[in-house]
């Protein structure tokens, strides 16, 4: 099975189990690091995520993530918060930071540029466009590697 199957079944699985007990389930990653394979399950609520949230949450679903058998792997199952510069991967998570400033790592070069920062004005299916230094960009979604929120706090 692959890992976005195995992420599509776990995020289908614990959804509805983690709104019901009150936070959003951000998103789920298997991947594997070296030798290891972990399960990441990102929650996210209004007023933030403590600790003890994280430990509501992995207390809930580690015995129906056992059920369910689907990883075949040991793995590490980490839960956590998206934090402020949050990566965006889903379709809603780019809805939310429109008119916020994002930080995107391309596969292949813009204007000699890797990397872009500016505020998310628009997003669809085949573009996005960022505002950079009052100048609107056009980029080709399939060419973003990585995209995060970013906070300036200074």
């Amino acid at each position: 099975m692959s890992n976005r199957n195995i992420e599509s079944r776990v995020e289908n699985l614990l959804g509805p189990m983690i709104q019901n007990l009150g936070y959003i389930l951000y998103d789920v990653q298997y991947i594997k690091e070296g030798k290891d394979f972990y399960l990441r399950i990102t929650i996210d609520k209004p007023e933030g995520i403590s600790i003890e949230d994280c430990e509501t949450v992995n207390a809930v679903i580690d015995e129906p993530l056992d059920e369910m058998d689907c990883i075949k792997e040991s793995y590490f199952l980490e839960v956590s918060s998206p934090g402020l510069e949050r990566v965006l991967r889903k379709e809603w998570h780019f809805e939310k930071q429109i008119g916020n400033k994002i930080q995107l790592k391309l596969f292949k070069s813009m204007e000699k540029k890797k990397e872009l920062e500016g505020i998310l004005k628009s997003f669809g299916n085949e573009y996005l466009e960022l505002e950079i230094e009052g100048k609107i960009k056009e980029i080709e979604r399939k060419n973003v590697a990585m995209a995060k929120r970013v906070c300036d706090i200074f």
